[in-house]
């Protein structure tokens, strides 16, 4: 046993610092990025964020109105999509806008291998998700992914430590998910005790893509338009989303009505819902490390993506980041007691 005395720091631990500035307009600030991936070789034009693979989050629907927009912003689709809706969902030219996902299972594999048989070339872009990817397994099997599917630019995780990212990037993997117990609805945290501070897991865990040429997402904990900028502030690549994109008309959820008032479910995909919904219950070597709430419908998501970009435009132009990319160069961390005046509520 050992303990690490070292400050570790969340989004609401710390404030941005304003620097001058020579920009007149939230206008002159772009927000996207362009990368060209380590393994892949393929590249990346659009704003960085992207819709998180989880029921209510990560559809079809969302990937339609992400396109829609025009934003550039992606979509990593939940696991649970039948083959069939896969593949005349991919057929509309949509490829670009979203991202695949799979987890470890067999059944996973071999619909992603049914799928690319059946049609080569069309997906671009993978996500490889588990709870936990400090195993010797999950390395494993991201480098049988990559053997597999040397085209497709990869994205792997969920990690928290510069040394697993390092390892994920040169066992094949091009984006690094980063983030174990931040989110709204995962419990893990309170479960098992293990987490990490998302702020400085997202410098630590940046610094060391960096050095390899790869890239990471920060997954989690953010929970207003200003902890995206952080992130962003803080190094990370890309920056996925989930409770923050719950409750719109794209959830593809019910809509039920209480007192007059329209609500959507939305919960942790490790949860007792999603593992009743998805696997027939919880198996009984494991717990539920996720929770469900009822979030108030928000309408349609264009609404809470202009406040979302709305928000990383002004915070560059506090520190004179004329684009995305300069936004973590410029960026002094202030740490801090209190950050909101909440004397009239919470919002």
């Amino acid at each position: 046993m050992r303990i690490e005395e070292d400050v570790k720091l969340d989004f609401k631990d710390v404030l941005i610092r304003p620097k001058r500035s020579t920009l007149t307009s939230r206008k002159e600030v772009d927000i996207s990025r362009e990368y060209k991936f380590r393994w892949s070789g393929k590249t990346f034009k659009g704003v960085p964020i992207i819709a998180a693979n989880m029921d209510g989050v990560g559809t079809m629907d969302m990937a339609k109105a992400f396109m829609r927009d025009g934003n550039g912003l992606t979509v990593a689709l939940h696991k649970h999509y039948a083959l069939d809706e896969l593949v005349d969902f991919y057929t509309k030219k949509t490829a670009a806008a979203v991202w695949y996902s799979i987890g470890m299972t067999p059944d996973d594999e071999k619909k992603l291998d049914a799928f690319v048989k059946k049609n080569p070339g069309v997906v671009e872009k993978l996500c490889v998700d588990v709870a936990n990817g400090y195993s010797e397994g999950f390395v494993d099997f991201v480098k049988k992914i990559r053997a597999k599917h040397p085209t497709l630019t990869i994205m792997a995780g969920n990690v928290v430590t510069g040394e697993m990212v390092e390892q994920l990037i040169l066992a094949g993997v091009d984006v690094v998910k980063v983030g174990i117990g931040p989110g709204s609805v995962c419990t893990t945290r309170k479960m098992t005790g293990i987490g990490y501070p998302q702020l400085s897991a997202v410098i630590e865990c940046a610094d060391a893509a960096h050095g390899l040429g790869g890239l990471i997402c920060a997954d989690g904990g953010c929970t207003v338009p200003g902890d995206i900028a952080k992130a962003f502030g803080g190094g990370a690549d890309f920056v996925m989303l989930g409770g923050m994109l719950a409750g719109h008309d794209q959830a593809e959820e019910k809509i039920v009505e209480v007192n007059g008032k329209k609500y959507v479910a939305f919960y942790g995909m490790s949860s007792d819902t999603a593992m009743k919904r998805h696997k027939g219950g919880v198996a009984e070597y494991r717990a539920s490390e996720g929770k469900t709430v009822k979030i108030p419908h928000k309408g349609d998501v264009s609404a809470s993506l202009q406040d979302i970009l709305g928000g990383l435009r002004s915070a560059c132009t506090y520190v004179g980041a004329r684009k995305l990319k300069e936004l973590s160069k410029r960026t002094t961390f202030i740490r801090v007691s209190q950050q909101l005046n909440t004397v009239f509520g919470n919002e």
